[in-house]
């Protein structure tokens, strides 16, 4: 049975889903339930929730749990490319689409993120325009800027801009 749960945090509500053995959605905002969903906090989204709140306080960098986003074949290419950008560093959509094997696709990446079930999770806030431009996020463009300046001060690195300019 898929089980939802919400959390507040310095974004706002952040709501996870997981179907029993993975987590399958994140969103901004109350939970959205479907009809099979129950609103209950399990141990997995518990821990979610807990990871959340380690990462937004800067002592996590990456996220040890099940993940189950449903997708295309190409969109979990794509969201598996985000999987391996290191935190506090970010890539273009023509970047990633490169490195999928999509050489001129940068904007069928940037659909692929646009349908991130996992925002946080597949770290799609790391995807930025030409020389380092915000660009798309479901959780919006505050809360993606208000990431990379996190993952940023945590490293001491370059901002979004200064890292991905060609």
């Amino acid at each position: 049975m898929t089980a939802v749960f919400y959390y507040q945090t310095e974004l706002g509500v952040i709501s996870i889903e997981e179907n029993g053995t993975a987590l399958t959605k994140v969103y901004f905002g109350e939970p959205q339930l479907q009809c099979e969903a129950d609103l209950r906090e399990t141990a997995l989204l518990q821990e979610a929730g807990q990871q959340v709140k380690e990462y937004l306080a800067g002592v996590r960098k990456d996220f040890t749990l099940p993940l189950a986003p449903e997708g295309t074949d190409f969109q979990q290419r794509v969201w598996a490319a985000l999987q391996e950008i290191p935190y506090g560093e970010t890539r273009t959509y023509g970047e990633i689409a490169v490195s999928v094997g999509c050489l001129q696709g940068a904007r069928a990446v940037g659909l692929a993120n646009n349908k991130n079930p996992l925002l946080l999770f597949i770290p799609c806030h790391r995807v930025v325009g030409i020389k380092g431009k915000l660009v798309g996020y479901a959780g919006g463009i505050a809360a993606k800027e208000y990431l990379l300046k996190l993952e940023k001060e945590q490293v001491g690195g370059k901002s979004a801009g200064e890292c991905c300019e060609s």
